[in-house]
């Protein structure tokens, strides 16, 4: 299924919020994270500020969600963001159960935006040569 391209810049600033508070929420574990930090990569958000976040919540590894938030403001200030306001960026409050398979979806539309860029990172056994 093909996704289309959100129909304005709010639209993709909202996939690219949703994916980092998704991220950062204490519903998912640090596996999950990793995971899904493996399919994204720092092109897929084009906001400066978003991508330098998702590249310390990537960076930050198997960090529980509470450690990783603690620890995102000083990273981003390291990185040249000193007034950074992560709570504004991921939003007043985490997500709660309500919202998670809301933050699931967008960062798949997200994936699939950028994977309809992207050449196929895997070859089938059909295009590989003998």
């Amino acid at each position: 299924m093909k996704t289309n391209p959100p129909s304005n810049t709010l639209d993709r600033e909202r996939l690219e919020r949703d994916t980092l508070r998704l991220l950062c929420s204490i519903l998912v574990k640090p596996g999950t994270r990793l995971e899904i930090c493996r399919l994204l990569h720092p092109e897929d958000f084009q906001d400066p500020i978003r991508r330098a976040v998702f590249e310390e919540i990537k960076a930050a590894g198997e960090l529980r969600s509470r450690g990783l938030r603690a620890s995102l403001k000083a990273r981003m200030q390291s990185r040249g963001f000193p007034a950074l306001d992560l709570d504004k960026l991921l939003s007043p409050r985490p997500a709660n159960e309500t919202d998670i398979a809301r933050l699931f979806e967008s960062t798949l539309c997200l994936l699939r935006l950028e994977g309809a860029n992207a050449p196929a990172q895997f070859a089938s056994e059909a295009n590989v040569e003998d």
